[in-house]
């Protein structure tokens, strides 16, 4: 029998709210369990060097099923 995904990770969306987010969780049956802020990268080539530059940041929550 296989096992069910209890996991699940929730972006909050670009113009979405984290209150606007913890309410889509909630309808869907997960409860947040961690929150993170994730780096958003942009590749630049400078002087024929591949260079990483941030350029802002998502929120992540990390939710598991009630």
């Amino acid at each position: 029998m296989p096992k069910k995904n209890s996991k699940k990770r929730f972006e909050v969306g670009e113009k979405e709210s984290i209150d606007q987010c913890l309410d889509r969780m909630k309808k869907e049956g997960y409860m947040p369990i961690r929150r993170a802020e994730e780096p958003i990268f942009r590749e630049e080539t400078r002087n024929g060097e591949k260079v990483m530059e941030p350029v802002g940041k998502t929120i992540v929550f990390h939710a598991v099923k009630q």
